[in-house]
Parts: C-alpha cells; structure tokens; sequence
C-alpha cells in the first residue's frame, strides 16, 4: 500500500479524521536566504517551473517556513472578523485569497516530497519529515477557522446568492471539513473535542515509534547459498550485505516490505520463512519486549477515536469515515463485500486444497500453512501458465512500454504527451513532459510531468516490492493562474550498457496504476484547486483511474502494443499472453479474501469497543480457508489504520478496485470497435478524469455508467466467475 503521498493536492483532504487544531501564538525562526526571501516562491524559474539545478535543503526549509507563518496569519486574520457582513462576498473576499496564499506553498511542499521520493541525498527523511508536518499544520489551519465556517455555510444556504456549481462544492468542502473539525461545536465542547485530537496524535506518534523501533530490530542473516539460488538479481542486490557483488552473500533479509515480500515467494527453506513471518506477524505485539509492545496504546487509540466522533454525533468512528467515503453507509459497505465474499471464499477453499496437492506431488508433506502461500503460490503459477517471468521481461523493455502507455493514453482521451528539454531535472535520468490537449491547441500545454524511472539505491525512498509514486507539485487553479504538474516516481531496474530497463509484468502493473492515477490530476477542468483532480474525491475513489488502467493489461491488443524483445524485436509469444491474461485468476480468491478481512477487522476494530483479540478470531474464519496461528497477532503492526492516516478506511482499495472493473465493462461491451472506443474515451475523459471533486464520485459514476455501481464486474475481472468478456 503506497501510504499517504499519493497524489492529493491537499493533505487534510485525506486526514479530515485527524486534524491538527489551531495553535495561537507561535514563533517560526526562519533562516536567512537573502533577497529571495521577498519573492513568492524563490525555488521556482521565471516560467514557474522548479529549479531543481539549485534548489537546497535550506531554500526549502527557508521557502516552507515563510509561506505557512504567511498563510496561517492569513486564517487568523479571518477569525478577527466577529460579526461576518451578511453581503460579504465569500469567494472574492476570502477564499479566492487563500486560494492565492495557498498555491506556492504546496508548489514549496510538492518539490519537497518529489525531492524526498527522487533524491534522499538532497532531501534526507529527517528533513522532509520536518517540511511535511510544518506543511501539514498550516494547511490544517485551511479548515480550522470558526469566522470561514460560518461564512461559508452561510453562503451555502443563502438561495439569494447565485453561484456556479463549482463554487458550491468548494463551499460543501470547507463546511464538510470544519464539521469534521468541530467548528459548530460550543466552547467547552470544542475544547473537548480539540483535546480529542492533541491526544490521538499524541498515541498516533507513540504507536509509530513503536512499530518503526518493532521493525528496526529485526534482521536475519542468510549465509548459505542454496537459500538464495532462485532469488532475482534485483533482489539480491538489495539484501546482499556488498550490493556490488550480489551472489557472494552474506544476505541480511529485514522486515521491511520489498524485502519480506519477494523472501516469502522465493525463500525454498520453511523453517526460514515461518522464522521471518513469525517476525512479522508478533511486531508490536506483547511477544516482545515492553517498550515496543502497543497493544495498550492502539486500545487507547480506539477508545479516544470513537469519543471524538460521538462528539459530533456519530455512533463510533468507522460511521464518521463514511461522511468521506463513497460508499455512503456501513450497511452498503458489508453488503456489498458480502456479495464478494459469498464468491471467493467457496473458491479459495478449492485453491487452498489445490495447492497443498500441488505441493505433496513435490514432497511436500504438511498443511499449508500461512507462510507457504507465497512460496508454494509462485511455483503453482510457473507451472500451470508454464511462465518464466524473468524471461518476460526481455519482452517489456521501459521505452516500448511507454511509448504504448503514450499512444494508448493519447488515442483514448485525445491529448498529446510531447518530451521537452526546459525543465530543470534533480538527475539525469528525469524526463520531463508537457500534455497537449487536441480539442483546444497543440502548442498551449495544458499540464506537465516529471518521470524518474530508474531505481538508484539509497538515493530513492522505497517502500513496498514494487513501489511508485505520484507526487503532486501545483493543481490547476484559475484564481492562482496554475496549471497541474506532477512527478512520477519509480524504482525500475537501470538500463545496463546497451540493455534497456527491462520491466517484470508487476513493474509494468505498477506503471499503468501510476499514469492512470497521475492522468485524474493532469486533466481536471475544474478551475478551484480544492476540488480539482484528486482534491476532495472520496478516499475510496481515489484509486479508481489507477485500476482503471490496469485493465487495459490484459487484453492481448494492449500486451502486443507494450512489449517486443529488447534485442531481436519480435512480439511477445501468444502464449505468454494468454499466461499473464489468465494469471490474474491465480489464487484470486484467497487474495480478494485476505483484503475483506482486512478491510472488515479495520471497520469493527473502529466501531465496535470489543478487545481486539476475539474480534480478530471471531472475523478470522469467515475468511481464510486456513487456521489462525497461534502466535499471529497482526492487529498490532496494523500500521496504516493506526499511525498511516487509513483508520476506518483500508476498504477504499478494493472499492476503488470494484469501480473500476465496472467502468471498464462499459469498454468491453463494445468490443474492440474504434470509433466507439475514442467515443468512450471521451466520455471517459469528461468524467472521471475531468470532474475531480466538483462532484461525488457516485454521481460521476451514474453520469458514466447510467446507473449504480455493481460488484460483479470485479468478480468477473478476477476470473471468479464465468462468462467474462474480452476485448479481442
């Protein structure tokens, strides 16, 4: 899961349950950087593009500093006003200013996080973790004036004052965000209510130095080279103790997700694997030692969370989320994961029993347990799809691959992606982009992106296997006169001499689930920053586009458009495509499974006051096909429900995931029919990657679909069940 920098212009968009509440009186010191302090923003160019060839840590933390200390004495100049005229004119008046106030500062905060995914020598964790929280403060103090609230819901109800569509939604969001922020709330209750909030980020930062201690201390050390003889090179340079020469070993395998994750599918030793899960699975956990159990800390966390949302009269906490959620309500949210479950679950019984005869007919002779699923998983999908992935991968060389993304894109939404050489790049290997769009002009660029494709040690932030960011640099505002500009950021393997970046199908998922999430930024039309692109989309529609794209994968037209061999030039083998059509279906069950649990543990865990541990064995079994380990407590180093910003929301990928699969059925009823599929891409286009928030994402939907979302597409998409379509 790619945690909380994945593209929101605004960070309390995606925290409305976890404000910082407004602080008075504070001093900032800032350090001196001569003239350039008077500028409005001295880390950008004369074009209002970065300059990344100068840019410093200094500058950054110089330019982050001066503009909140400016924008939040801006919202507290708002709070002066007692008696808010009934004629005021909201938007020219106030939120037009702040909109004005509030660009440079996410530019500031934009080329911060970019620098911190691209480059940690320029920008060390330490250092960004500074600039984000002193950023995430001030842009909390957006949604925490009193005076603002009131005016704008005022506005909102006053049927005397014409607005645009637009202008209400924008209105909607700031009165939403400060009822979430408790701005109706009277003077003792709000003082309540803020104490509320001091005291979850109080436990959120306990439990995250906790679970990072937890996760710090482990590491096993592999000195055998039998272990590692079917490990990908890849990965043998990011554990190999001397990255330079990978198969010398030793090899120190940690807790940390690109390392665990590849170790459990590849590691051939049990013993080995049940060790790290083990591991994994107790972090946090009474197992271990006192000062990094947090079992007490995420029960007070629970406790305080409920509290807060009962202050503004919900029943418990998961029932607030859903004020952001799409989905609506809790009851729609179970049944419609019921609807999935009642699939899956009959057939990860059958994968389950299908895999452990899989595996006795290669001596293997115990249960399956939890921790051979990967293993034994990878050695089932290699044989029945008689696929070499790594061979693959001379099939997905990264300059085809985006030259088919490109022409795809291109041709479905009508726009033009052109290379330039004006920007200023943090290394050499960064790409920069203007987007065209054709129904408007062919000079005039309507948004920009950066690409920085290749993986460079330590240089780059990783996180997951598999890892991709979208970093968002400006939004497109008409008051701010801004247009949208984002980086892309990947860990690809390097071109080597002559050989290009050769990319495995998961790199390639990755990249399709990136662009497709950038494109929702890139193309808004809506003209405020606060509803444009990602801003204010429901946090479990926020991944829509992203799965959107990846569907495209598996139709053999678009696996022929990506891929040939990096050498000889011929296409991918017709077998190898139906192979990665057909792996989709791969333990599909299980895996859908593994997130409704997840998603439903994470629900209850935040609307129920039972103690975790009966809740966890209670949910354990309506899921998994097999038993709950003794020493499993995973709740414990649950970590984005309790310090990642997702409490009461990790359904929103699998929701996102099931929108997306219905969306994309409207494509697969036409077939492959040109004309229809440009007519579609536009509708598509007008939609979802043009109405940003300016609208619920249910209504965007209905205007796409001409009805309400179903589960059944996903099921279908998943090969969960029969009579899927494909496009030919």
């Amino acid at each position: 899961m790619a945690g909380s920098f994945l593209g929101r212009g605004i960070a309390s968009t995606r925290r409305s349950f976890l404000k910082i509440p407004k602080r008075h009186g504070y001093i900032v010191l800032l350090p001196e950087i001569g003239e350039e302090s008077s500028e409005k923003n001295p880390l950008l160019k004369d074009d209002n593009l970065p300059e990344f060839n100068t840019i410093t840590i200094e500058k950054c933390i110089a330019a982050i500093g001066k503009q909140t200390v400016e924008f939040e004495e801006k919202m507290k100049s708002l709070d002066k006003v007692v008696d808010i005229p009934k004629d005021i004119d909201v938007f020219n008046e106030w939120l037009h200013p702040i909109e004005e106030a509030y660009l440079p500062l996410e530019t500031t905060w934009g080329i911060a996080k970019t620098l911190y995914f691209g480059n940690q020598s320029l920008m060390p964790t330490k250092c960004y973790i500074g600039i984000h929280e002193r950023a995430t403060r001030a842009v909390a103090s957006k949604f925490g004036s009193i005076s603002l609230f009131k005016a704008c819901k005022e506005a909102l109800d006053n049927k005397e004052i014409k607005l645009t569509h637009s202008q209400r939604r924008v209105l909607a969001k700031y009165v939403l965000e400060g009822t979430l922020n408790g701005l109706q709330l009277k003077d003792k209750e709000f003082e309540k209510y803020s104490d509320d909030l001091n005291y979850i980020l109080t436990k959120v930062k306990e439990y995250k130095a906790k679970y990072e201690s937890s996760t710090a201390v482990y590491s096993m050390a592999i000195h055998n080279s039998y272990v590692v003889e079917d490990f990908p090179e890849d990965y043998l340079k990011s554990i190999a103790v001397n990255p330079k020469q990978p198969y010398a070993g030793p090899w120190l395998i940690t807790l940390k997700p690109y390392i665990l994750q590849p170790f459990m599918e590849y590691c051939p030793d049990r013993d080995l694997r049940a060790s790290i899960w083990d591991a994994d699975v107790i972090r946090c956990s009474n197992y271990q030692e006192r000062s990094v159990q947090a079992s007490v800390t995420l029960e007070e966390l629970r406790g305080r969370r409920t509290e807060q949302a009962q202050r503004l009269g919900f029943k418990n906490y998961a029932e607030m989320s859903m004020e952001t959620k799409m989905a609506g309500n809790l009851e729609n949210l179970h049944n419609t994961f019921e609807i999935l479950r009642n699939t899956a679950f009959p057939i990860q019984k059958e994968e389950i029993a299908n895999l452990t005869e899989f595996a006795r007919e290669r001596d293997f002779n115990d249960a399956i347990r939890v921790w051979d699923i990967a293993y034994w998983g990878r050695k089932q999908r290699q044989s029945i799809y008689n696929c070499d992935e790594n061979k693959w991968r001379e099939y997905f060389p990264l300059p085809t691959v985006l030259s088919g993304i490109f022409e795809h894109i291109e041709t479905l939404f009508n726009v033009k992606i052109v290379e330039s050489k004006k920007a200023d790049i943090w290394h050499k290997d960064v790409r920069f982009f203007d987007i065209f769009d054709l129904n408007v002009s062919s000079t005039k660029p309507i948004a920009n992106f950066y690409l920085d494709p290749y993986a460079r040690g330590s240089d780059k932030f990783r996180k997951e296997q598999d890892s991709g960011w979208v970093s968002v640099i400006k939004s497109k505002s008409k008051v701010g006169n801004s247009t949208p500009l984002i980086a892309l950021i990947f860990n690809f393997p390097p071109p080597v001499g002559d050989k290009p970046s050769l990319l495995s199908f998961r790199d390639v998922q990755v990249l399709f689930q990136k662009f497709g999430h950038a494109l929702q930024h890139l193309l808004t039309t809506v003209e405020y920053s606060d509803i444009a692109g990602l801003s204010f989309v429901e946090w479990d529609a926020v991944f829509i586009c992203d799965y959107f794209m990846e569907n495209w994968l598996y139709e053999t037209f678009m696996l022929q458009k990506i891929s040939e061999h990096y050498e000889t030039k011929e296409p991918l083998p017709a077998d190898a495509i139906e192979s990665i059509k057909k792996m989709r279906s791969h333990l599909a069950g299980y895996k859908l499974c593994k997130e409704l649990y997840l998603s439903h543990l994470d629900l209850e865990l935040h609307s129920s006051n039972t103690f975790w541990v009966p809740m966890m064995k209670r949910l354990w079994p309506k899921y998994f096909a097999l038993p709950l380990e003794k020493r499993d407590v995973h709740v414990c180093n649950f970590e984005v429900i309790w310090s990642g910003n997702w409490a009461a929301a990790y359904f929103s990928k699998v929701w996102s995931e099931m929108i997306a699969a219905d969306l994309y059925t409207a494509f697969q009823e036409i077939k492959f029919d040109e004309s229809q599929q440009k007519e579609l891409g536009v509708r598509f286009r007008n939609t979802f990657l043009s109405l940003g928030g300016s609208y619920p994402a249910a209504e965007v939907f209905r205007k796409f679909r001409g009805r309400d979302p179903s589960p059944q597409a996903l099921l279908d998409n998943l090969g969960l069940t029969r009579g899927t379509v494909e496009i030919k």
